[in-house]
């Protein structure tokens, strides 16, 4: 089977979360927010797309086609709507084209010819456009071309055009009703988006959804809910403040009648990280994800102590985590990267650092990495981002 995914805005990010989860050697980024992939394992899109925080669409290839054939483009489009229609519930059936890479294909004519071939059908159509490149997961749902039409997508690979059929998009109203809808948010500290929960989740390669997660830095409880959310049962979660702890209980119960979750367990407790094997076995946590405290967001900062005391909390930390982790288990942490500063460096004794992409996939302009090989998450104009750090107990 040949499958494509539509990737979020950074291509390192969502490339990375797709190799945790899948081999990626037969993969190959085709744009820098497209990758092609052909495989015998059989997808099922609707499932895995509310899986992975850094994929926005997943589809399938059902053609292919000589780039000099335009004639035979536009053959191929007409069969794979045509197809697509019959198998469609009656009414009007819509459809709409997206295309990725550097070719821009003429989808307005392509749009006019399909729809002239259902008018002489007697079919009833309608052709979706939209001022972007590529059609968004609202147009794409609002006008239901997965499930009473078609988005057929369009790019270039050798000499070569793909066409493919989009399967499943993002599911952007829960994922916003999971950020924004939480009982309890504290603005102040930062929230981190669930998107960004889930592919640290994923990073971790978890084999199985009996694993043991620690969150001990939990905030407003994010990672452990997304990590409920994606079937992992058992779930531990600690912070040194109490209100963060409360909060967490709140949108962990929030998100437990929302989505009638009944089979997880999980612990919180009120403790500091640095003490964490006081409170914890040796040996028995299968993976720890968290984001600490980052350091203040506003205000005048003095970035030479703000540097010094975190890399000496994270350092204290990450000792505690050593102690209490499996061998060769994973912690995936964030850590701040202020603008203009440099990185910052705890001491990670015992673990080894994780390079997260595949070689085939690393050397494409599109994906920009640290020196040290880890992966920066934020948009332009920030002071602080967010550096994703993957360690292995060696």
């Amino acid at each position: 089977m040949k499958y494509f995914f539509a990737l979020g805005t950074n291509t390192a990010l969502s490339v990375a979360e797709l190799a945790a989860v899948f081999d990626l050697k037969e993969a190959e980024l085709l744009a820098p927010d497209f990758l092609f992939w052909e495989t015998d394992l059989e997808i099922e899109a609707d499932n895995l797309i509310k899986r992975l925080g850094g994929v926005i669409k997943i589809g399938r290839v059902v053609a292919e086609q000589a780039i000099s054939d335009q004639a035979g483009l536009i053959k191929t489009v007409i069969k794979v709507a045509s197809q697509k229609q019959k198998n469609s519930p009656s009414g009007k059936f819509n459809f709409g084209f997206s295309d990725y890479g550097v070719k821009q294909f003429n989808k307005k004519d392509l749009g006019i010819k399909l729809k002239n071939y259902f008018n002489d059908q007697d079919i009833s159509s309608r052709f979706v456009v939209s001022q972007e490149k590529t059609l968004s997961s609202v147009v794409i749902t609002q006008n239901k071309l997965i499930s009473r039409g078609i988005e057929i997508v369009l790019t270039m690979k050798d000499d070569k055009i793909i066409i493919g059929e989009t399967l499943s998009v993002q599911p952007f109203k829960d994922l916003s009703r999971r950020d924004f809808g939480r009982p309890a948010r504290d603005d102040q500290s930062g929230m981190l988006p669930p998107k960004l929960a889930q592919i640290m989740i994923n990073l971790a390669a978890l084999k199985n959804f009996e694993a043991v997660i620690v969150d001990p830095f939990c905030g407003s409880g994010t990672i452990l809910s997304e990590a409920m959310l994606l079937g992992y049962k058992n779930l531990f979660g600690s912070d040194v403040a109490l209100k963060a702890v409360e909060d967490t209980r709140k949108n962990i119960s929030w998100t437990k009648e929302l989505y009638d979750i009944k089979d997880s367990k999980l612990k919180l407790q009120v403790k500091n990280a640095i003490y964490l094997s006081k409170f914890m076995k040796a040996g028995y946590v299968d993976a720890i994800i968290t984001e600490p405290f980052l350091g203040p967001q506003r205000g005048m900062i003095n970035f030479k102590v703000v540097i010094r005391d975190l890399e000496e909390l994270y350092s204290a930390s990450l000792r505690e985590f050593y102690k209490v982790l499996k061998s060769g288990s994973r912690v995936v942490m964030i850590w701040p990267l202020f603008y203009g500063q440099k990185p910052i460096t705890p001491n990670i004794q015992g673990f080894r650092m994780i390079k997260p992409l595949p070689l085939n996939l690393l050397r494409h302009q599109a994906v920009k990495m640290t020196n040290r090989q880890t992966i920066v998450y934020g948009r332009a104009g920030q002071k602080v981002y967010r550096e994703i750090i993957i360690l292995e107990k060696e």
